[in-house]
């Protein structure tokens, strides 16, 4: 991706810190959902080479995309995209932008961008790229989300947990780039079906 202008950088730091991210991604409930997350979908964003006229946006959209986490409720990204829009307006950005950050957080409460939807496409790929992990890696992913969700009974996780998993893999694809399915698809698929044999195993008997 191109070096932000002056003007964007110090848009972006100051939506930060307005927005209190900091303290958000750093909360203890956070396993996964965490600045290390944030710096990983970044990265992933550079890997997918957006178009230029959708970097801003993108890269404030992956900022605030999980502002707002707590496990198990349903407005997250909801919350998450009120958050962006108020720091947004108060360090003064373009309304315009505005709209177009809080439509991409919202997207990635279902990860289903429309095909035509290159901007959306690219941060949802680069919100599932932790799918198609090194298996190592992936592991480490499915213990912090698992943690994140301690107070939910094993049995009550492993239910909720596999049927997310299985929606990804009744989808044609996870990923909407051409770069995703490239060269995420196939290792993400093989991680998923992993982690489902594993969830739905019995319980070790003593």
């Amino acid at each position: 991706m191109r070096e932000p202008t002056e003007r964007e950088a110090r848009l972006l730091d100051a939506a930060v810190v307005t927005g209190g991210l900091g303290p958000r991604y750093t909360q203890p409930h956070r396993e996964y959902h965490n600045l290390m997350h944030i710096e990983d979908v970044l990265l992933r964003i550079e890997e997918l080479e957006p178009p230029a006229e959708h970097e801003l946006a993108l890269v404030l959209a992956a900022w605030f995309h999980d502002a707002v986490y707590q496990p198990g409720q349903d407005d997250n990204e909801d919350r998450s995209s009120y958050a962006a829009s108020d720091a947004l307006e108060q360090v003064g950005a373009d309304p315009t932008l505005i709209a177009e950050v809080v439509r991409l957080i919202r997207l990635t409460a279902s990860h289903e961008p429309e095909n035509d939807d290159a901007a959306g496409a690219v941060l949802c790929d680069a919100d599932l790229a932790i799918l198609a992990a090194a298996s190592d890696r992936y592991a480490q992913y499915a213990s912090a989300i698992r943690q994140e969700y301690v107070h939910v009974p094993e049995s009550d996780f492993n239910t909720g947990r596999a049927k997310v998993l299985r929606r990804f893999l009744d989808r044609p694809t996870i990923y909407r780039t051409a770069h995703g399915r490239e060269h995420w698809e196939s290792a993400a698929r093989a991680n998923i079906s992993a982690e489902l044999a594993e969830l739905n195993q019995p319980p070790p008997t003593c």
